[in-house]
């Protein structure tokens, strides 16, 4: 209070204290700290740069010990639900945003926080309690199986997006057209991806990989951009084509992208997190019940 009115007069009628007691108060927390905290410069106290840095730190605790009294203070349906995410990095993140949609909608606010990883990485985080659901294409392996709980939330098929100058050209003779065509994949492990590489082989179509990009979004960026061709969800067609200006080349119905959700296998889940698996399987549901 002196910092921000400037006068050791002052503060003290503010906080209802004697000068004398504020002043005392003041020589005991510099004798402290080891430093001064205030120069006299007309008539006024004014920080000194020691000052200033133990002002922005005391700044900072004040703010935060307002902020937990203000929480602690609502009622326990008031409060913001916490909710961290693990978002593995081959999932598109237009289904991702479609997933976690139901639990921003919940009356209570919703404090998101999301991280996107590889699942190795994401399961770790899940088991020391950093995370409190993952978004996934792929269960998790036998040994980590035990740990944890998964949700099967549904599966889409994939379809072929490119440039339309690209797209004409692979539209042609489908799917021979594919031949030697410069493909971009998201990474090369997920599920999806061996799925059609199997279709691509059983139809003799070779594939060439220009671009291996562990990141959903970013592989859409360079399809924009004409590097190649590359898979999507079909559930997601009209935003991709939308968003990254491409064209729809043909969807896959044999290749499909399979969501789980997984969260510690112990206790049970929250608001948030329940709001997101059955949401999500209502979406999925909706999905497989379309003709998209």
């Amino acid at each position: 209070m002196i910092a921000r009115l400037g006068s050791l007069v002052a503060a003290a009628d503010h906080l209802e204290l004697t000068p004398q007691t504020l002043s005392g108060q003041l020589a005991s927390l510099e004798a402290q700290l080891g430093g001064a905290l205030f120069h006299r410069a007309n008539r006024a106290l004014q920080l000194t740069d020691f000052g200033h840095t133990v002002f922005s730190y005391a700044d900072e605790m004040f703010k935060t010990a307002q902020a937990l009294s203000d929480l602690v203070s609502k009622p326990a349906q008031d409060r913001p639900l916490r909710l961290a995410v693990g978002i593995c990095a081959s999932i598109h993140k237009l289904i991702a945003y479609r997933l976690l949609k139901p639990a921003l909608e919940l009356p209570r606010t919703v404090r998101l926080r999301c991280q996107t990883g590889d699942l190795s990485q994401l399961l770790k985080c899940l088991n020391q309690r950093s995370l409190d659901v993952i978004l996934s294409d792929r269960p998790p392996a036998d040994k980590d199986a035990s740990q944890v709980r998964c949700y099967a939330l549904g599966r889409s098929s994939m379809s072929l997006f490119a440039t339309p100058e690209l797209a004409l050209r692979l539209a042609g003779d489908f799917p021979q057209s594919l031949n030697h065509q410069p493909f971009l994949a998201t990474a090369l492990d997920a599920p999806y991806i061996t799925a059609l590489k199997n279709w691509f082989a059983s139809r003799n179509i070779a594939v060439n990989v220009v671009a291996e990009v562990d990141d959903s979004a970013l592989i859409k960026v360079f399809g924009h951009q004409g590097v190649g061709y590359f898979a999507a969800p079909t559930v997601i067609r009209d935003e991709v084509c939308r968003q990254y200006q491409v064209t729809h080349i043909a969807t896959i119905d044999e290749v499909q992208d399979t969501l789980f959700a997984i969260t510690r296998d112990r206790g049970s889940h929250d608001a948030a997190v329940q709001a997101i698996i059955e949401g999500s399987m209502a979406i999925v549901k909706s999905i497989d019940n379309s003709d998209v």
